[in-house]
């Protein structure tokens, strides 16, 4: 699969974190294991380990993402390694030079990975095709394609409270259409082998794809979430949205909005989940939020070890190759 051979290196390796699609089980469950041990670090009153000691990692965001890009900056500093962070919207590229020239002139620097954000599906993909062989790059979201740090950051805090993925039933709520995350955690739910992965949301919400990936679709909040074990819910893309995709907020909020008598539907120890950040009182009841179900501040902490995780491999990888 073409998606494996640019992502790997000839021994099977990590070399690229581009898309969930396509890496095999066991590597996903390496990274998890490899998160884990780094989750240990981020404990200790010095969170520092020195395994990417001397390199430099370069944040080139032509999104904004404070959250995002905060937590690649801290793995790669608890890393040991150099960071510089680059608002691309403010650079060169916004006075003409292109993509690849700013590519080519960070590798005149001696950078050694990319972490890279960009509007445009395919983005991330098109840096690694074109950057030199000792550079790795890391997607941090691309468009509506792919997110593969918050899927396996999400994965990670579901493993943490329930260790087996095989007798789960997992539902991904809200717009799924314009959502990069739901699909990069449709694939990793796909691969780690959860039971069933349900996606509810609005007719005009869901792309037309998602029976192709084994997911079952339902419209009815309440009748997909019962008996599930996760809930996901996913932000409003309002900056993606094209036409009138939705009547009204308030109208969402009371088809689909999860509130505590909803999430009763689904089993008693349900987790909820939400990448970031929240529309509450449009995708989420704050009493859900905040409530003794959600695993949300949980998430933004495991970010920092699964970032750890991936870009070590990553950068061992480069170093073997």
């Amino acid at each position: 699969m073409m998606k494996d051979r640019i992502q790997l290196d000839k021994q099977g390796r990590l070399r690229h974190l581009l898309t969930i699609e396509g890496l095999r089980r066991e590597m996903l469950v390496e990274l998890l294991d490899t998160a884990e041990s780094f989750a240990e670090v981020t404990e200790r009153s010095v969170k520092k380990v020195p395994l990417l000691r001397g390199k430099t990692i370069v944040n080139l965001f032509f999104e904004n993402s404070t959250r995002t890009r905060t937590t690649f900056e801290l793995a790669a500093k608890r890393l040991s390694a150099d960071v510089i962070n680059i608002n691309a919207t403010t650079s060169a590229t916004s006075k003409g030079e292109t993509l690849l020239d700013t590519l080519h002139t960070l590798e005149a620097m001696h950078c050694d990975m990319f972490v890279v954000r960009h509007p445009d599906s395919g983005a991330a993909h098109f840096i690694a095709r074109h950057a030199a062989s000792h550079v790795s790059v890391i997607n941090a979201g691309d468009g509506r394609h792919a997110h593969p740090t918050q899927a396996l950051l999400d994965m990670f805090t579901i493993r943490r409270h329930k260790h087996d993925f095989h007798p789960l039933i997992v539902a991904i709520v809200g717009d799924v259409l314009h959502s990069r995350v739901a699909r990069s955690q449709i694939h990793a739910l796909s691969t780690l082998g959860v039971q069933e992965i349900r996606v509810i949301a609005p007719r005009t919400l869901v792309p037309p794809e998602p029976a192709s990936l084994g997911v079952h679709v339902y419209h009815d909040l309440e009748r997909g979430l019962r008996n599930v074990d996760v809930v996901i819910m996913l932000r409003l893309q309002y900056e993606r949205m094209q036409g009138a995709l939705l009547p009204s907020e308030h109208e969402y909020y009371r088809l689909f909005g999860l509130t505590e008598e909803r999430l009763a539907c689904a089993r008693d120890d349900v987790l909820v989940m939400h990448p970031g950040p929240i529309n509450r009182g449009v995708e989420i009841a704050s009493s859900v939020a905040d409530g003794p179900h959600s695993l949300i501040l949980q998430q933004v902490t495991h970010g920092t070890a699964v970032r750890m995780a991936v870009m070590s491999h990553a950068m061992r990888t480069g170093e073997s190759s």
